[in-house]
């Protein structure tokens, strides 16, 4: 298993407006103390929409970005528990848009290396080695989807997925914009996109859960929890970080198993270069 999270998508280009203008109108007439009221400064956003499009337009200011990504993710039963790891530099450009990943999956006591492009419009995988072969595929493709780590992706969309209002909360690390969803049960909420997100990244697990003999109904799987946070430079609107992470409650046989994932990522600065695949990788 290895955590995944959000597919590849193009970012919109966002332009601002309420910049303090400069001459044009005349000046104000003074008060009675002589003096001309100050110019009022532009409101800062206040919504969850206000917020992301400041961030949408901050990000498409620079060439490209570099993430930090890792992740995690367990599935455990009353009888035992499987987990892995995994973490990777993610290079992000975006005229024209493009990234590369390079980061090594942890899981049961191995580390494999994992490389992934996505260039084109198609998505290149390759796991293990130098003599590993590569895998593509259309970004559509589940398996290539959950192959692809882009933390910029995450303003595409986010907050479609809530199951409530979105909030807006300042913290010493910055602007959090927090989407959510559950608990629920899995048919009640599965076509939402955040839960789409997560139903996506469980469903290799219950790929192995069906091949074991053990199968569950949307029904009676439940969502306990789905979550997304993006925290903001409180003063430039700058993506600083980003969280995703969920939790499943899988019956079998009058018990139940837990399957969770959590996926991080922090920007840690501007990414300049260009993106190419390696020979071999295009076949």
């Amino acid at each position: 298993m290895r955590p995944r999270t959000a597919a590849m998508a193009s970012l919109a280009l966002l332009a601002l407006t309420g910049c303090t203008g400069g001459g044009g109108a005349p000046a104000s007439a003074p008060t009675a103390q002589g003096k001309a009221p100050a110019a009022s400064a532009a409101p800062g956003p206040r919504t969850p929409e206000e917020y992301l499009a400041r961030a949408k337009a901050v990000l498409a200011e620079e060439q490209g970005w570099t993430f930090a990504v890792r992740g995690s993710e367990a599935l455990t039963s009353p009888g035992g528990s499987s987990s892995a790891s995994y973490e990777a530099t993610v290079d992000r450009s975006q005229l024209p848009p493009a990234l590369h990943s390079s980061g090594t999956t942890h899981a049961k006591g191995a580390d494999k290396p994992e490389e992934v492009y996505v260039v084109d419009g198609t998505v290149y995988v390759k796991k293990g080695g130098r003599d590993a072969r590569w895998k593509s595929g259309p970004p559509t493709d589940p398996e290539m989807a959950n192959a692809v780590e882009d933390p910029a992706a995450a303003l595409e969309g986010y907050a479609e997925g809530a199951s409530g209002p979105l909030s807006v909360t300042r913290t010493g690390a910055g602007v959090e914009l927090r989407a959510a969803a559950g608990p629920a049960a899995l048919s009640a909420v599965r076509d939402r996109p955040l839960v789409r997100k997560a139903v996506r990244e469980l469903a290799p697990a219950l790929e192995q859960l069906r091949a074991a003999g053990i199968a569950a109904p949307d029904s009676r799987i439940r969502l306990e929890s789905a979550e997304e946070v993006l925290t903001l430079d409180p003063a430039t609107y700058r993506l600083t970080a980003h969280r995703f992470r969920c939790v499943f409650r899988i019956p079998y046989g009058g018990q139940e198993m837990r399957y969770s994932q959590e996926v991080t990522s922090e920007t840690t600065g501007v990414f300049m270069g260009t993106i190419a695949l390696p020979p071999g990788a295009r076949r």
